[in-house]
């Protein structure tokens, strides 16, 4: 079944049920744009066998960033590096859609740039807290230029040449803000109930489908929870499914979890378990029950068998992450029998926070080895040096984008 094609409600086809889901490079060009490195990157994905390659997220405001080394897409931004990187990743016959993302205030507060928020409600990351910005609660004209935004940045991707884009709705990101109660305390039209929460995903995707053609994908990535006590349930979400029926989305992944509650990590904070692997399996069982468009789930998926469980259960497509990090050529493996090891140990650390830094270091590192050319098998990287050295090159990156920033006129005081 994983290598059947799927149909999507705007009739475009993926080739098979296998996807790379998105993870975050921090691998932009000068100028925050693509360049060789992400294109060589993508290259191994598209020789790896997916059906569809979802890209790490692309900034629709390059004054909020979840990382310095972003890719940026505004309107305005040159289109032929975005041209170049379209065509690599879809050399090989799969669909590539961008995911576009506004972090909101998960954002580093030596970025010197945005941190808008339905509500200042600072990020609770204990010790940790002071290294994020605080939050300005948005103005009514300040939505409104995001909402615009998204849909700008989607009608950018379509004319670089991309299938489709990903609205990220989850993982603590300014659109997840809005959906959870725990961050959205608006008295207005834009919170308070379930319904006003969900208003700016709503708008977006119209101000977006408006925007492009109908064969152009527009697809949503939503929490299945967010893991905390009081915030975002899977009640919410079915309820956000159900409004989202009556749109022209092609495609929800459900995924879970923030920055405070890393669960697509496989962790939170609520005291809640999750599963060892296809950590959101169950929740997505669960709305794609409900779901008019077809659902894709991510989150700890590395073996064959797991991704037939999840596709056997319901859901159309299996979305992997760090395992086609550690193994670019995994489906194509699959379907030559051979099932390689492709997820790295866990790191057992006292400090969950930091262990949650280096885990996502090692995985840009080994996304960084891909894009420089490496072709050996992924190697067993010193998690602390890693994180050490992913931490000198943050500051380094963030010393070119805040560059960036006073060239446009932009860097905040």
């Amino acid at each position: 079944m994983m290598f059947t094609a799927l149909t999507l409600p705007n009739g475009s086809t993926l080739p098979n049920r296998l996807a790379k889901a998105a993870m975050e490079e921090n691998m932009a060009d000068t100028g925050q744009l693509p360049g060789p490195a992400l294109n060589r990157l993508y290259q191994r994905w598209a020789e790896g066998g997916v059906g569809l390659i979802i890209t790490g997220n692309v900034m629709i405001d390059g004054r909020a960033m979840t990382g310095p080394g972003g890719v940026v897409l505004e309107a305005g931004t040159p289109l032929e590096p975005f041209r170049l990187w379209s065509q690599t990743a879809g050399r090989q016959g799969a669909q590539v859609w961008m995911q576009i993302n506004h972090p909101g205030r998960q954002v580093m507060a030596n970025m010197g740039g945005n941190a808008w928020a339905p509500s200042a409600v600072a990020l609770d990351m204990g010790k940790h807290s002071k290294l994020f910005a605080q939050p300005v609660e948005m103005s009514t004209v300040q939505i409104e230029e995001v909402i615009n935004r998204f849909a700008a940045t989607a009608y950018a991707a379509e004319q670089a040449g991309f299938n489709g884009v990903q609205i990220h709705a989850a993982h603590g990101y300014l659109i997840s803000q809005f959906l959870s109660p725990l961050t959205n305390r608006r008295r207005d039209n834009w919170g308070g109930s379930l319904a006003n929460r969900a208003r700016l995903l709503l708008e977006v995707v119209r101000a977006v489908r408006a925007r492009v053609s109908p064969g152009f994908s527009v697809s949503i990535k939503l929490n299945s929870a967010d893991f905390q006590r009081g915030g975002f349930s899977e009640d919410d979400a079915r309820q956000v499914v159900l409004l989202l029926n009556e749109l022209p989305v092609d495609l929800i992944e459900l995924s879970g979890g923030s920055y405070e509650s890393p669960a697509m990590q496989g962790r939170t904070i609520d005291g809640r378990t999750l599963a060892r692997e296809a950590y959101f399996l169950e929740f997505a069982k669960d709305l794609a029950a409900v779901a008019h468009m077809p659902v894709m789930t991510t989150g700890g998926i590395a073996r064959k068998a797991v991704a037939e469980q999840v596709l056997a259960s319901g859901i159309a497509v299996a979305g992997i992450a760090t395992a086609l990090a550690e193994v670019p050529d995994l489906p194509l493996q699959w379907r030559t029998g051979q099932e390689p090891t492709a997820l790295p140990p866990p790191l057992e650390w006292k400090d969950k926070t930091m262990a949650s830094v280096a885990a996502m270091a090692l995985v840009k590192r080994r996304m960084r080895a891909l894009g420089g050319g490496d072709t050996s098998r992924a190697r067993r990287y010193s998690p602390l040096l890693t994180m050490i050295v992913g931490q000198f090159r943050m500051v380094l990156l963030t010393r070119r984008y805040r560059a960036w920033l006073t060239a446009a006129g932009q860097l905040q005081a």
